[in-house]
């Protein structure tokens, strides 16, 4: 059960009716994670809304961008995250048996996600600079240098709400993952 109040959506006014609307247009509905985060601070949601933006029209592909949120979410433990993120990623193309093992951190036998996969749990992982190694084989994997900073944008944006709902225990409206 979440811990912060939300609004009803409906009954949402100003910039939060604003944002609630933009995303049920596009959306179908408006998240309990965007409801949490637009009822305590609009511009909050406006700002995080705005970073997704760019990371939807960064190089990255959706996929990429899918397994960069599942992992990051796997490894902060958000259950809200890692299932909308599974969600997501099986709109992405993405077949279930690759988001467990991306979830676990093991390998799909596709090279390039596999590095990235590894990438993303150091960057999240561990503390002080990423070793030059593990940033050689992301770059070796196919990564530019545009996509390691598209990347870092998009653990930033993921972090977020991984660690608004981690905070409000944020009720599922997502099926949830085993």
């Amino acid at each position: 059960m979440s811990r912060l109040t939300a609004i009803n959506p409906n009954e949402a006014t100003g910039k939060a009716a604003e944002l609630f609307a933009a995303i049920k247009k596009a959306a179908g509905k408006v998240p309990n994670a965007y409801v949490t985060i637009g009822t305590h601070s609009p511009e909050a949601l406006g700002a995080m809304l705005s970073v997704d933006g760019v990371v939807s029209h960064s190089s990255l592909a959706k996929a990429d961008i899918e397994v960069i949120k599942l992992a990051v979410s796997e490894v902060g433990g958000c259950d809200y995250c890692v299932a909308a993120h599974t969600l997501m990623g099986k709109l992405a193309g993405l077949s279930p048996e690759a988001m467990k093992q991306i979830r676990a951190g093991s390998a799909t036998g596709d090279a390039k996600r596999d590095a990235l996969v590894r990438f993303v749990r150091t960057l999240v992982d561990t503390r002080g600079t990423v070793p030059a190694a593990e940033v050689d084989a992301v770059r070796e994997a196919g990564y530019s240098e545009r996509q390691l900073i598209e990347i870092a944008l998009a653990v930033t944006s993921i972090t977020f709400t991984n660690l608004v709902n981690r905070v409000n225990d944020t009720t599922l409206d997502f099926p949830a993952v085993e």
